[in-house]
């Protein structure tokens, strides 16, 4: 039987994945939409896209771990090991996107012949089998299997090592890439100032350039907020139960959903932050409503078709 806490982390976690997977899918057809979006730094949003829906996908996995049920083993560490993967992809494809809107400011007129197609192809293909990787460490640093029998109560403890969690996926695989974006991102904002200056030199252009760069480099900094807002409560909370030795499920459920939502919450910040974006979102659902209508209104309706 359900546990009140369990019923209530279930829901949300169905809800969250909904809204994930719609959100995400909805980022990638603006940006396949729109030209204005295809440019380096948007190929790696669409690799966060892919990651948040990846998340919402394997969020069925994540309910059956919380349930507790008796299952393999490997199934079970298998499971556990999917989530891992996804989130390693969403923040290595942040550091991307910072990595990317540095050498975009830095190099100037170099920027577009160093980022070629090959060298966006290299990198997003580095991102994902880094995460493979790092997903699958658990493999051969895992709980130990049961003598006895093969068969476990699946949960997260029971199969994924705490030192692996703090030592390789807190501090190597998310603290150490948000301390370099947080610096990438102060590097951003210092080299923006100095070239909006009245004092500094600009061409014609430059400045409506510099200007533009800022408004993305604030939406884009804003995800990585969120993303740290989102995932450091659970990392923390990992850090201090592995050390006093006593779980609070309760604020484990909290901090599970709060790095879950993070997937829904990146969409937002597109539509409310990037005018393009948003403009392109309302033209596919005026798109898809006039579609509907169309449909609806060549359907025949039952009166006309007992008739006929």
């Amino acid at each position: 039987m359900l546990k009140p806490a369990q019923g209530v982390y279930i829901a949300f976690e169905a809800v969250i994945a909904v809204l994930a997977i719609l959100g995400n899918v909805l980022v990638i057809w603006v940006v396949k939409l729109n030209p204005a979006f295809q440019k380096t730094t948007f190929y790696f949003v669409i690799s966060l896209a892919l990651a948040d829906i990846g998340v919402g996908l394997v969020m069925p996995l994540a309910i059956v771990v919380s349930l507790e049920i008796e299952i393999h083993y490997y199934a079970c560490l298998f499971m556990c090991c999917q989530l891992m993967i996804f989130t390693q992809a969403s923040i290595l494809s942040l550091l991307a996107i910072a990595i990317d809107r540095y050498l975009r400011l830095r190099l100037l007129t170099r920027y577009r012949i160093q980022s070629s197609q090959k060298k966006i192809r290299w990198a997003l293909a580095a991102i994902w089998l880094l995460s493979l990787l790092v997903g699958f460490v658990p493999f051969g640093w895992a709980e130990p299997k049961p003598e006895n029998s093969d068969f476990i109560n699946c949960t997260f403890t029971n199969v994924i090592k705490m030192d692996y969690m703090i030592y390789l996926s807190f501090f190597a695989g998310t603290l150490i890439p948000l301390i370099v974006m947080c610096i990438l991102y102060a590097k951003i904002f210092c080299l923006i100032r100095t070239k909006l200056q009245p004092c500094s030199m600009n061409v014609n252009g430059q400045r409506s350039f510099y200007r533009q760069e800022f408004r993305t480099a604030k939406s884009l900094a804003l995800v990585l907020f969120l993303f740290a807002v989102c995932w450091l409560p659970l990392c923390i909370l990992n850090c201090i139960e592995h050390l006093v030795k006593r779980p609070n499920p309760p604020l484990t459920y909290v901090g599970i959903l709060l790095t879950h939502s993070n997937s829904v919450m990146n969409p937002i910040v597109y539509t409310f932050r990037i005018k393009k974006f948003r403009e392109t979102c309302t033209q596919i659902l005026r798109t898809c409503i006039a579609h509907k209508d169309s449909e609806d209104a060549t359907s025949p309706s039952p009166t006309t078709s007992e008739h006929s």
